[in-house]
């Protein structure tokens, strides 16, 4: 039994949204446990060992007019549980249900749009329409042309004449437009109302996952020993925190230090977690491996690979000096298992396998444990409150499995891997002291291959530019730069050519993602 299994659950067909994750996300914001299932993967087995209090009907790129478009098992309507149709599955909903839809002939919506009520009460609608009218996100081309037997409508839009739909006998509810988005800024009540409709509780908590959590590890673990990749994120750490609760001295963090870390990085990771929370750590230096087989390496793909391969050889050697060990522990979370089964059917995308020891666990004939499968980030983040993690670093920005070798274009060498950690660590300094870390999801600094000349002390330099690097991020899917002020920059320029021997030149990268990605390689 999962720690999900005995709360309340919701279930979320997806029909291909590329907004579907926020869905759940806001649900889970709500405390309702919930599970996104692609619309072929929603079978009677499932259906039945899940028992959904609620199902929500996605959005989706396809048009319910065509044949063979994406439609949900028919018995989702006949579970007698509150359905809710979003966009697609507003009108997929209509469709199966004996309304019809049409092609967009003038009534598509795109972008913000207004929604006005009409005179049908609706609990849906609780907290809204008290300005006259609500601003709401559409992405619409087709639209629902009939209502469904025993449907009306609670509000309409320019575009929408069936913006919000009702069939309050069965409590089955359909919306053109997304609430779950931010561009729908009162879509967390609308959200809100749906579950109280349909019963929820909001019985998922962290607190409750945790002590969940615990009980469920001892079963799966027995007396049996665990290994864990420690890198000092906030998954594994996580994880780490996690498990060791539950099992104690059964637990062996292995954290491999390659050489590319941050300044002190090494020395705070292996201290909190040995020293402060009594975790056994093995501290795998091998920055001189590693830093050996990077040397003369400038291509960035090879870096990672030779990263990766050498990360999966050290880690088996030290976890094969620990005897009895039969699992092992992975910081997998929600999104990476939504995304191993896509919307189409096939495997997902593998865009960073240097963040997990992938193969480790066939080759070694090890069993997984994955406490954190059913969590989001920001749940993740929460259960680290809870598990007493330090603030440091449940809130740490996002570091790369491959370190400082993707922020070091060009050959990597010693000196200039030290250059770069000590102007990294003026940078984020300067951040913290402003107040500015918390609003900006990743910020770095760059050492570029090419040396400039300079005059310091009525001298010439010829030393190293670097880049500076920070962006607004929710998921890291996409990113822009973050806003600093003419005053931050040139404060922070100036500190790092006085403090970090090395540097003449700083830049900004003012790149946002996409054309350009966050890291520079």
């Amino acid at each position: 039994m999962t720690p999900a299994s005995s709360h309340d659950r919701l279930l979320i067909v997806d029909f291909g949204s590329q907004v579907t994750q926020l869905i759940a996300r806001r649900l889970r914001e709500l405390n309702v446990y919930c599970e996104i299932h692609p619309f072929q993967a929603v079978t009677d087995a499932l259906l039945d060992e899940m028992a959904p209090k609620a199902v929500i009907l996605s959005g989706g790129p396809a048009s319910v007019p065509d044949a063979g478009s994406p439609r949900p098992p028919q018995r989702v309507f006949e579970l007698g549980v509150p359905v809710l149709g979003i966009c697609y599955g507003q009108q997929v909903m209509m469709q199966m249900l004996g309304g019809e839809v049409l092609r967009g002939d003038g009534t598509a919506e795109f972008g913000r749009a207004f929604v006005s009520p009409t005179d049908t009460p609706s609990e849906l609608l609780a907290g809204w329409f008290d300005g006259g009218r609500e601003q709401v996100w559409m992405s619409h081309g087709d639209h629902v042309s009939r209502l469904a037997p025993g449907f009306e409508v609670c509000g309409t839009s320019p575009g929408a004449p069936f913006a919000i739909t009702a069939d309050l006998a069965r409590n089955f509810y359909a919306v053109q437009f997304h609430p779950e988005v931010h561009h729908t800024p009162n879509g967390r009540a609308f959200l809100a109302n749906f579950l109280r409709v349909a019963g929820f509780t909001g019985d998922w908590t962290m607190e409750a996952y945790r002590d969940e959590a615990v009980r469920r590890i001892r079963e799966e673990v027995g007396k049996a020993k665990v290994i864990c990749a420690l890198s000092g994120g906030v998954d594994s750490s996580v994880t780490a925190a996690l498990i060791h609760e539950a099992i104690g001295d059964q637990l062996t963090c292995v954290f491999v230090d390659h050489g590319l870390l941050r300044l002190n990085e090494a020395e705070e990771v292996v201290a909190m977690f040995r020293d402060h929370m009594n975790l056994q750590v093995i501290h795998a230096q091998e920055q001189d491996l590693f830093l050996g087989a990077l040397e003369g390496v400038s291509d960035p793909e090879v870096k990672r690979k030779t990263i990766g391969k050498l990360f999966i050889d050290v880690f088996q050697k030290y976890a094969d000096e620990i005897e009895g060990a039969r699992f092992l522990a992975q910081g997998t979370l929600y999104p990476d298992v939504i995304e191993s089964v896509s919307f189409a059917g096939g495997p997902s995308v593998t865009i960073k396998s240097h963040h997990n020891v992938g193969g480790l666990p066939e080759k070694m004939g090890l069993k997984l444990v994955e406490p954190l499968r059913e969590l989001f980030k920001d749940e993740v983040r929460a259960l680290g409150r809870e598990l007493g993690l330090p603030a440091s670093f449940i809130g740490r920005h996002p570091f790369p499995g491959p370190g400082l070798a993707i922020r070091c274009p060009g050959e990597i060498t010693r000196e200039k891997l030290e250059i770069l950690r000590k102007a990294d660590a003026v940078y984020i300094d300067q951040i913290r002291k402003h107040g500015l870390y918390d609003e900006i999801w990743q910020a770095f600094v760059a050492i570029l291959p090419v040396r400039t000349v300079g005059v310091m002390g009525d001298g010439r330099t010829y030393d190293f530019a670097c880049a500076l690097r920070a962006v607004t991020s929710v998921d890291g899917m996409t990113a822009d730069y973050y806003p600093f002020t003419h005053e931050f920059l040139g404060e922070t320029a100036t500190r790092i050519i006085n403090e970090v021997r090395g540097i003449n030149r700083v830049t900004y990268d003012v790149t946002s993602k996409p054309p350009g990605t966050i890291e520079w390689e």
